[in-house]
């Protein structure tokens, strides 16, 4: 394995990308913080399997940033690593050759190399953080990370994150729970002092400030969607009563779409519609969209079976689709912005 300082160099970022990982960080954490009225749209494969296909997605997507920039923060979902529930292809980072031979170093060259040329071309990158090692070598390139629905009562996951200088979602629980994403919140603004790596592969003893910029994603569970109004309000008030900013994300995919891509559409019509008609709370949202619609099994050493840009993991919604969505929630901007100039 590279060391993180080495792989780093080897691949550094350029002043465009760490201008557009830097302004993206602030823009993000000023939407969640009220100053900025626009929404965060993180929108992207489930996981990245083709880096082809990931630039040809990021190119259409940089397009449609630049026509919603009023109104919408577009940022794209980047995952490389992939959590199991039991087993499975655990991501880019962990086998990217799809053929399983487990090449680390080669994925960590292919995750950072890919992300680096994203950021690159102005367009914000998005991930999840699985593995505590993983953000010593990518989180430079990352300008918003999440904590997923599996890892967010873990210890470990809440010390790092208050190392990272990038805004980060907790995720509540796959039962549908949100109170352990929000002490996850209080414990990462906090300051912590844990074992670590530093850039040279060395053990150290490593020293957070805390991160100000935690918030909730809302992504459904056991009991069913969360992304309604009731279960938006809920989540706020238990914001609030920690005392934290009420604001949240919400994920049109995962338990809050039944699993089923084709419900993504659904829930962001009633986000956009709830948000153009004045709605607070919800900050940003989640789309799991890739450049066909579905998802295919992945046959193990067989890429050249592959359908170009479609998922190997969770299904997404297509391209067409992703356009519809964006739009749709950047005139709930517009509109919203019309109601509060002339009430005003």
């Amino acid at each position: 394995m590279p060391t993180p300082d080495e792989l780093r160099a080897q691949l550094p970022l350029s002043a465009l990308a760490r201008k557009t990982t830097a302004r993206a960080r602030r823009d993000i954490a000023q939407i969640l913080g009220g100053e900025d009225d626009r929404l965060v749209v993180i929108a992207g494969p489930c996981s990245v399997h083709d880096p082809e296909a990931a630039l040809d997605y990021a190119a259409r997507l940089a397009v449609l940033a630049e026509e919603t920039r009023d109104r919408l923060l577009m940022v794209m979902r980047v995952y490389v690593e992939k959590p199991r529930t039991r087993i499975g292809w655990k991501g880019l980072l962990s086998d990217p050759q799809l053929d399983g031979t487990h090449d680390l170093p080669g994925g960590l060259r292919l995750a950072r190399g890919l992300m680096a040329r994203i950021a690159d071309s102005g367009l914000p990158v998005a991930c999840e953080f699985l593995d505590p090692l993983v953000p010593s070598y990518l989180a430079d390139a990352v300008s918003w990370g999440a904590i997923g629905a599996r890892t967010v009562q873990s210890q470990v996951h809440r010390q790092l994150t208050s190392g990272l200088g990038m805004p980060i979602g907790f995720k509540n629980t796959t039962d549908g729970g949100v109170a352990d994403a929000v002490d996850a919140i209080v414990s990462a603004s906090g300051a912590h002092v844990f074992p670590g790596l530093d850039g040279s592969g060395r053990a150290v003893v490593t020293t957070t400030r805390g991160n100000p910029n935690g918030h909730v994603v809302l992504r459904g569970g056991g009991d069913g969607p969360n992304y309604g109004r009731e279960p938006v309000a809920e989540a706020l008030a238990r914001l609030a009563e920690a005392r934290l900013p009420q604001q949240l994300i919400v994920d049109a995919s995962h338990g809050n779409s039944n699993k089923d891509h084709e419900r993504q559409p659904l829930v962001i019509t009633d986000l956009a519609r709830r948000i153009a008609a004045g709605e607070r709370g919800v900050a940003g949202v989640m789309i799991e969209s890739f450049l066909a619609p579905g998802r295919q099994d992945l046959p193990l050493g067989r890429t050249d079976r592959l359908t170009y840009g479609q998922s190997v993991t969770d299904a997404c919604v297509d391209w067409p689709t992703t356009v519809d969505m964006v739009r749709d929630l950047a005139d709930a901007v517009t509109t919203r912005r019309e109601d509060v100039f002339a009430a005003g």
